[in-house]
């Protein structure tokens, strides 16, 4: 027997695929090492861009985010169409005489008169001082001349938690603002269309109503042929109410009929104050009313910048609206009044209406009652004060699911005082209501699991022919008598829902500056931290966990990248919104883990099983 040379035993057939092994393992075990190195630089990367992206989104909210406090009345004086200044001492012949304004007071063509035309004579315009009214809620100045209302502040809502002892400023007239409200006497008789507007006495000009309702009576009056006629413009007001009634009292104390038109306006620059969030809905501004044909009909500014809107209605009430608030004038009779909506001359929006024409006899007074309501848009006040006004709290066309979602909100807020908590019962309510269908949909969803290996087998198989692939998938779901489209139809039957409850909290402004705990102080605006939204992200991650991966290599990144696009889009999402979007994704990934594990543990023991 020849002797085994020492090359032979070196290089051995066993020797050489033992060394190429080991070698091959310490390849990979190199190649392992330098794979875990790579994976973690890639997610040390992206955590540094995504705390990147966290302290640039930071900064664009001081920046850009941030609520500036509005100048006050004080900053920004009232200002008449003169170089030089008026005050109340300034002589009458030296006051500047100019051409009255279109917007000022309603033009002829809105009178409805038997008679003849109103004149078209020029008026003063004078700097004065002005009536001031405070109350617990709200802060108003009187124009002396024509009763005016030139401002009316809510210190009860202030512009910011930021600027808490800054108020919510809607009527304002200065140098930058004009928004006002305007109510008179019309027609042959009426006192506003004459040459000069009224100007009314007053017995002071500081008023403090706290406890009880006060009246505030403006009066004046001119000579007529046979006697005197004396007009008092009355404001009603009660401090616990944002509603003035407005009374113009006709005392005819001379031999001639007196005959008149009730009008109200209201005088807006078309101005917008808030602002969009960066991903969120721009707040509507502009007017609305209620008519015989419809309940409410939003008339935005550039639907008159051409043409006037014109439109007799029973009744009614006409109103400027913004997020939140509203000011609106209200009718007290079913009489036939003319409403109007157009831009003036100067580029100013005038929303109104004009009564009937009425006469009072000599010897008799005439009352003529008007309603003014400048204030926060909610529900059950608004409801009271007039038929429809209510659905000022414009919650879209499912306006059908958001009122009673936003009445089981305020019902649950009743029981625990704090939204926050009010939406999260309203979380928990909403997803046992939409049980049923969420348990359809996690029932499929738990089924496509069990065959997800072997829809793997198949495309593995049959990867180059897509035909095949289709056929194959399609007779496999056959066979276990699944359907993906059961998945997908009850999630679409829950997104009205939302939408609708979107709306509800969006649109109320119970929900304005309200707290909720900690950080969130606010749940109508953003996250300041981002901790809802980075949250909500990672409950769609772990709700992915529960899903069968998608059959598409595509679809699947797409389903990942998901939760990230989410995740920036709901930053910019009022809170109370994500905080819903939060706990329905908690409360689905309980009732989606429980639905799957009774469908796995029955799939294991060979039965199908109905949800519960």
């Amino acid at each position: 027997m020849s002797p085994v040379l020492p090359w032979r035993r070196r290089f051995s057939t066993r020797d050489v695929c033992l060394n190429a092994l080991a070698a091959a393992r310490s390849g990979t075990l190199r190649a392992s090492r330098l794979l875990n190195i790579q994976e973690i630089l890639r997610y040390g990367l992206l955590l540094g861009l995504g705390i990147c992206a966290y302290l640039l989104v930071m900064q664009w909210t001081d920046d850009y985010g941030g609520a500036t406090p509005p100048p006050t009345s004080d900053e920004a004086p009232l200002v008449v169409d003169s170089d030089e200044p008026i005050t109340s001492d300034t002589p009458l012949d030296e006051v500047p005489v100019i051409t009255p304004d279109s917007g000022d007071i309603p033009d002829a063509s809105l009178v409805r008169r038997s008679q003849s035309e109103q004149s078209s004579a020029q008026q003063i315009s004078r700097e004065r001082d002005l009536i001031s009214v405070n109350t617990p809620l709200m802060r108003m100045k009187i124009d002396p001349v024509a009763g005016d209302i030139r401002l009316v502040e809510l210190p009860e809502h202030p512009i910011s938690l930021e600027y808490p002892d800054v108020p919510t400023t809607l009527l304002q007239k200065n140098v930058n603002r004009t928004y006002i409200a305007q109510s008179g006497l019309l027609g042959e008789d009426g006192f506003d269309g004459s040459p000069t507007k009224p100007r009314y006495s007053v017995p002071q000009l500081e008023y403090e109503i706290v406890n009880a309702p006060r009246d505030i009576v403006l009066s004046t009056s001119r000579g007529v042929e046979g006697g005197e006629v004396t007009v008092r413009k009355i404001f009603k007001i009660d401090p616990q109410q944002y509603l003035v009634d407005v009374v113009h009292e006709v005392d005819n104390r001379s031999t001639e009929p007196f005959v008149v038109n009730l009008f109200a306006q209201l005088t807006h620059d078309g101005r917008r104050e808030e602002t969009a969030t960066f991903f969120g809905p721009r707040p509507y501004l502009g007017a609305a009313l209620t008519t015989n044909e419809t309940r409410y009909e939003k008339i935005g500014f550039d639907d008159v910048d051409e043409e006037r809107f014109r439109e007799e209605v029973d009744g009614g009430w006409i109103a400027i609206l913004q997020h939140y608030f509203l000011s609106t004038w209200v009718v007290n009779d079913n009489a036939n009044y003319l409403y109007y909506g157009m831009r003036d001359s100067s580029g100013k929006y005038r929303f109104g209406l004009t009564g009937p024409e009425s006469v009072v006899y000599p010897g008799e007074t005439g009352e003529f009652l008007l309603r003014f309501y400048s204030g926060p848009k909610t529900q059950r006040t608004l409801d009271a004060i007039a038929d429809n006004l209510e659905l000022t709290v414009d919650y879209g066309i499912l306006w059908f699911l958001s009122v009673p979602l936003f009445y089981v909100l305020e019902f649950a807020h009743g029981l625990v005082g704090n939204w926050g908590v009010a939406i999260i019962i309203l979380t928990i309510v909403v997803k046992l209501l939409l049980y049923p269908l969420s348990a359809m949909s996690y029932k499929s969803m738990a089924r496509m699991r069990t065959v997800s290996p072997q829809i793997k087998r198949i495309q593995e198989r049959f990867g180059g022919d897509r035909q095949r692939l289709s056929q194959e998938v399609m007779a496999l779901y056959r066979k276990e008598k699944v359907n993906p489209m059961t998945g997908c139809l009850p999630m679409l039957a829950q997104m009205p829902v939302f939408l609708a409850l979107y709306w509800v909290l969006y649109e109320s402004v119970e929900l304005r500056q309200a707290p909720f705990f900690l950080w969130i102080q606010d749940l109508s605006i953003m996250d300041p931290y981002f901790v809802l939204p980075i949250l909500m992200g990672a409950s769609m991650l772990l709700m992915q966990m529960l899903n069968p991966p998608m059959p598409d290599p595509m679809q699947q990144k797409m389903m990942k990248i998901m939760p990230v696009l989410f995740t920036i889009l709901f930053i910019f999402f009022p809170a109370g919104l994500v905080l819903y979007w939060l706990m329905n994704n908690i409360l689905s990934y309980a009732q989606q883990y429980y639905v799957t594990k009774r469908v796995e543990r029955a799939s294991a023991a060979g039965k199908s099983v109905a949800p519960k």
